[in-house]
């Protein structure tokens, strides 16, 4: 155990670093939004096509761990949403506190992480979890968000919305590239490799100080709208579905799967409930403020499993390895 927290105590305490300098305002907020940026459309991009043309294109078009992950993905999100809805919590928060607790921060924080736990080979698999999110768990959600909406046709629109966010978020084609590149063992010419590889060795130092920040900042603009406490129940069982249940489903349908004979790959699935067991994704609070929803409690949510994951996260890995 204490092998596995020397690894994962770095991950963890970047994300405090970038989470004391935004809170304390050495990091003005107003730079936040640069710094994400930065992540997201080039570092990001880089390490992600870097790993996906140096892993095996079957890793990366695995249909039997697209059907697992996605069958978990999708009874999360329905059993999230039925759990939270109430004369408080409608659609609209439903569905976002549900993205949230199926959501994991695999992008920012466990492609780097997961390949600094169990190699190269785990980039794969986790890679491969990212598309089901960024296609499916967010669009879904994000439809079912407006479902609140007078206008029958808010939930299409929404979905039109998510598509198209999809399609100009880089990540999904920085890892289809990737792939790509991989099928036809291809690689760009040395200068523009090496510009590759200086951007994606940024990328985990700069994701991880960028998760701490955008956390401190999503809970101040939280607690300044609020008018009083939240109650526990709006956040904390969200928060342990996403770092237990969530991880014990994947591992529970992984292993009937393997049972019944669907060619899954038993490290496969390793990665996949390791993916299931990292904190909520931290970009959920974008999208929560973007649609209008309770930002204060999926920043809650947010904070409390990335705080939580140090251990919880390490606990599983000891169980899985």
């Amino acid at each position: 155990m204490l092998a596995i927290l020397l690894i994962t105590f770095p991950f963890f305490a970047l994300v405090l670093c970038g989470y004391i300098a935004a809170r304390r305002r050495m990091l003005p907020f107003e730079a936040i939004g640069g710094l994400n940026t930065f992540v997201l459309y080039f570092a990001l991009p880089c390490m992600l096509y870097r790993f996906g043309a140096s892993t095996p294109i079957a890793q990366l078009l695995d249909p039997a761990a697209v059907v697992v992950y996605l069958a978990c993905a999708l009874v999360m999100v329905a059993a999230l949403v039925k759990f939270s809805m109430n004369a408080r919590i409608r659609w609209n928060d439903a569905a976002f506190g549900a993205l949230v607790g199926a959501f994991p921060n695999t992008g920012f924080m466990g492609v780097p992480l997961l390949v600094a736990l169990l190699g190269a080979q785990a980039a794969g698999p986790a890679i491969l979890t990212i598309l089901v999110d960024l296609v499916i768990t967010s669009s879904l959600c994000i439809a079912l968000s407006r479902l609140d909406g007078a206008d029958e046709h808010g939930a299409a629109e929404a979905a039109k919305k998510a598509l198209k966010g999809m399609l100009v978020n880089p990540m999904p084609w920085a890892i289809v590239l990737g792939g790509v590149s991989s099928a036809l063992q291809w690689k760009p010419i040395a200068p523009v490799m090496n510009t590759l590889g200086l951007l994606a060795d940024a990328a985990s130092p700069v994701a991880l100080f960028t998760i701490g920040a955008v956390l401190a900042r999503s809970q101040f603009l939280a607690a300044a709208q609020e008018h009083g406490p939240m109650p526990a129940a709006d956040f904390v069982p969200v928060s342990v579905a996403k770092l237990v249940v969530h991880p014990l489903l994947v591992w529970g349908a992984g292993t009937l799967a393997r049972m019944a004979g669907l060619p899954l790959d038993a490290f496969t699935l390793t990665v996949m409930v390791l993916v299931a067991a990292l904190p909520s994704a931290s970009n959920v609070s974008l999208l929560a403020e973007r649609f209008g929803a309770d930002t204060g409690r999926i920043a809650r949510i947010i904070l409390l499993t990335t705080a939580t994951a140090f251990l919880t996260f390490s606990g599983a890995v000891a169980l899985v390895r």
